[in-house]
């Protein structure tokens, strides 16, 4: 279990408090470091890292606290690489993720069934999509993407991790990102931007490399049918959710044991999400396709 936490102090304490309801036997506590021009974020990431003294249960415990910040980027992807290092998979929650105590046996049986299957790159217990589109006789579902919001991967996935994605379109052709994301024009388009602006630097994360490299890897992300966990990180602390999407689904917990599926991508769910939780639209799409053509023509002008 590895828990990723910054300068909030009390929605860290809030996770913490429902992994003493699970009681997990190992626990990776990382705290990026405080940033220089913020004045007060010392103290707030200093109470955060005290927090470690409330794994209190039976387990053992491992801390990575860094002196600088690193930033949402290389904060959570080193924090995730150190966990890794000794464990062959592990739960991933960040500071302001609340699970539904489901959520943990959920990854669990996942990881453990999938642990040798190359063709699943993850597990996620976040789904934006509500329960009338997807199957109600399984469990889980297959996406070509990892949602973020409460998941687990395999160190044999997450090796294929790359935090720079500047020359991703050398890797992979728009025809091929198209089919892998179920055909569809529109979410190639989309998502074509986002690793743009990503390899160049002017977005500081790193889930959308993880969606690249589940994509290169042309497999699948075994999702949750129902909404596992709650995001309690939006508002003016956040640094990418300012607002509560309106695709948000309410928690909910899987019931147990779980009912299984065939390993093929859910089309229906996926047409879904692309559309109304990553905005894989018409007009978006028409805007993006404009705003290309006009920088072509600005630099054939330039030329």
């Amino acid at each position: 279990m590895l828990l990723v936490a910054f300068n909030r102090p009390k929605e860290t304490e809030r996770v913490i408090q429902r992994l003493r309801e699970v009681k997990p036997l190992k626990v990776y506590f990382a705290v990026d470091g405080p940033r220089e021009e913020r004045p007060g974020e010392s103290a707030l990431v200093a109470q955060t890292q005290k927090l470690s003294q409330q794994f209190d249960w039976n387990c053992q415990v491992y801390t990575l606290f860094q002196e600088n910040n690193l930033g949402c980027g290389l904060g959570v992807s080193t924090a995730i690489s150190w966990a890794l290092e000794n464990e062959d998979s592990v739960i991933v929650l960040e500071d302001d993720i609340l699970p539904d105590p489901s959520f943990f046996p959920f990854c669990e049986e996942l990881l453990e069934r999938f642990k040798d299957d190359d063709r699943v790159f993850a597990v996620s217990g976040s789904s934006y999509v509500p329960k009338e589109f997807v199957p109600a006789d399984i469990s889980y579902r297959f996406s070509p993407t990892t949602q973020v919001w409460g998941w687990a991967i395999w160190k044999r996935s997450w090796e294929k991790y790359e935090f720079d994605i500047e020359n991703w379109r050398n890797e992979m052709s728009f025809s091929e990102l198209r089919r892998r994301l179920g055909g569809s024009w529109l979410a190639a388009v989309l998502w074509s931007k986002f690793f743009d602006l990503v390899g160049q630097k002017r977005i500081d994360t790193w889930d959308y490399q993880l969606a690249l490299v589940s994509l290169k890897s042309n497999s699948f992300v075994a999702t949750s049918n129902v909404n596992l966990t709650e995001n309690c990180g939006f508002g003016d602390g956040a640094t990418h959710t300012q607002t509560t999407p309106r695709y948000i689904q309410p928690t909910d917990e899987v019931t147990l044991p779980l009912k299984h599926t065939e390993e093929k991508l859910d089309l229906t769910a996926n047409k879904w999400t692309q559309r109304h939780a990553h905005g894989a639209t018409i007009g978006n799409g028409f805007r993006l396709l404009t705003k290309y053509i006009l920088l072509r023509m600005n630099q054939y002008r330039t030329n």
